[in-house]
């Protein structure tokens, strides 16, 4: 993962255009919000980038934690949010300091195809330490083997045609073409799994899990599940 992680801590190309950027993070709050069980949960948003849209998160529940691998990333979180009481930035080993059974909900968006198995089995562990009995693990826009790149260029097409920036997205889908995201994608390439093997993967990691009826972000062909402590 280490890799892109330097690319996302990078000046990089991911987002179109700035309001594409705005876009897809207002997205990722509203689903977010969603799944917040209480006023007063404390919720973590795991490897959360950016997180523009961060406050309107924090305003659902009581505790909003921000774990962000990325330096200069989560520096430019800290400087963001360091006046809202209700939001802390973690790094993932401040994270691990982390008390048992303390958090009510854990989301993790669109970083799974980015990570090794073995990165993502360590992740699951340290989720299902920090959950709550009662919590729940919500693990988004996860890729399916099934579904190919025409799909994501599509789904940002259409996101770009109901936001008003679909032709900064055929731009961008050029730029990207012969950006280092397309040789990263190409060298280390995306982990993707069947909606068979997420779930087994959650199941050895102590979770009960389905997959939700929707995806978390703009991507209807990616998958989101929804997972909780199994009994012990």
């Amino acid at each position: 993962m280490a890799d892109w992680i330097d690319y996302y801590d990078s000046t990089h190309t991911i987002y179109v255009s700035p309001l594409h950027r705005d876009v897809h993070f207002r997205v990722i709050a509203r689903d977010i919000v969603a799944y917040v069980p209480a006023a007063d949960a404390v919720v973590l948003d795991y490897s959360c980038g950016e997180a523009l849209c961060a406050p309107e998160v924090a305003a659902a529940c009581g505790e909003l934690i921000l774990a962000e691998p990325a330096t200069g990333v989560r520096d430019r979180l800290k400087a963001r949010f360091n006046a809202d009481p209700k939001i802390t930035v973690l790094s993932p080993d401040d994270l691990r300091q982390r008390p048992d059974a303390s958090l009510d909900l854990v989301v993790m968006i669109s970083v799974a195809q980015y990570m090794t198995p073995a990165e993502l089995d360590a992740a699951l562990a340290l989720f299902r330490r920090v959950l709550k009995p009662t919590g729940t693990l919500v693990l988004g826009d996860i890729l399916d083997p099934g579904v190919g790149m025409a799909t994501d260029v599509m789904a940002l097409m259409k996101l770009g045609a109901r936001h008003g920036f679909l032709i900064d997205a055929m731009r961008g889908l050029v730029r990207t073409a012969l950006s280092d995201y397309r040789r990263l994608r190409t060298s280390i390439g995306l982990r993707s799994y069947s909606e068979a093997e997420m779930l087994a993967k959650l199941a050895a990691a102590g979770f009960t899990a389905t997959r939700a009826p929707a995806n978390v972000g703009y991507n209807p062909a990616r998958m989101t599940f929804v997972a909780r402590p199994a009994p012990v």
